[in-house]
């Protein structure tokens, strides 16, 4: 071989070459386009050819639904790490460890304190990419530690969704968590504080059987599915072909179940103005003026004698 074959033409490849990085390029779920990871942040996580709403992380949740992004999360009680010593392909604390590790989170619930529209709230956001936002015992501490904070700072309580269900590492106590949620927001009823609950694809299982179909105020964002069985197994069930759209936002929407869909760039505004409207008095209510002695009618003076 010549010097130029050895030494000149792998100088030139090098120089020419570049390093891409494996992260510039995603493909949205929906309609498979090509988008810059850049673009799609901006963006907040939304395809900017279909519209499409992708799951977002949690962290990323947090800073677009409170003001300028700012936020304190509040330290959570913890639960049994493997009540029921669990174990199928792997055991159930290999793979919380592995969840913590991909997910950067400890559980798949987040809870924070901070404002959204200048007014106070707390947040609950839940992880999908913690073990696809599974409910466990450790779930139900936090959800009733999130209700608990409201109540204590007189704020609402807003919560994201993103669930898959159950979580069946834990078997019975996962289910008992349905009504543990239950009561929490029960709680805040009590206190008389808004519970507004936001519903992101996807909502499942015992998530949509228990808190998540309780709020005050049910919003969705586009497209979302949210079910209890997912539409496959409803349809091999009953044997019938579903309608167009079935489960999905605008669907739920129609029929009754939610009270708006909302695009994401438009929902801390949304949240705002709904929490607003919620913990103001009613228009044209009187303040209640202290009591005050009833006036003392005068006797009518006698007319003097001529």
């Amino acid at each position: 071989m010549s010097w130029i074959t050895e030494y000149v033409r792998p100088k030139i490849r090098g120089l020419l070459r570049r390093e891409v990085p494996d992260n510039l390029w995603t493909n949205c779920e929906s309609c498979s386009q090509m988008i810059l990871t850049k673009e799609l942040h901006k963006n907040l996580n939304v395809c900017p050819h279909c519209g499409h709403h992708m799951k977002a992380p949690v962290t990323e949740r947090l800073e677009w639904t409170f003001d300028n992004g700012e936020f304190t999360r509040i330290e959570l009680p913890s639960a049994p790490v493997d009540p029921l010593g669990f174990r199928d392909q792997k055991k159930y604390t290999d793979r919380l460890k592995d969840a913590r590790a991909k997910s950067h989170v400890d559980e798949s619930l987040v809870v924070a304190h901070g404002s959204i529209g200048g007014h106070p709230a707390v947040v609950a956001v839940m992880a999908f990419e913690f073990m696809a936002g599974t409910m466990g015992a450790a779930f139900g501490e936090r959800f009733v530690a999130a209700a608990r904070l409201a109540v204590l700072q007189k704020s609402p309580l807003v919560v994201f969704t993103a669930s898959g269900g159950a979580r069946m590492q834990e078997g019975a106590i996962s289910l008992m968590q349905m009504p543990r949620t239950t009561i929490a927001v029960q709680m805040l009823k009590e206190a008389g504080l808004p519970y507004i609950v936001v519903l992101t694809n996807p909502t499942t299982g015992g998530v949509t059987a228990s808190f998540a179909m309780l709020g005050d105020v049910q919003i969705a964002e586009p497209n979302a599915l949210i079910g209890f069985a997912g539409p496959r197994v409803i349809q091999d069930t009953v044997r019938e072909k579903l309608p167009e759209g079935f489960q999905r936002s605008e669907y739920l929407l129609d029929h009754g179940m939610l009270d708006m869909v909302v695009v994401r760039k438009d929902m801390r505004a949304t949240l705002g103005r709904v929490i607003g409207l919620l913990t103001r008095a009613p228009v044209g209510a009187e303040k209640s003026a202290p009591d005050r002695p009833a006036p003392v009618e005068e006797a009518p003076t006698a007319a003097p004698s001529v």
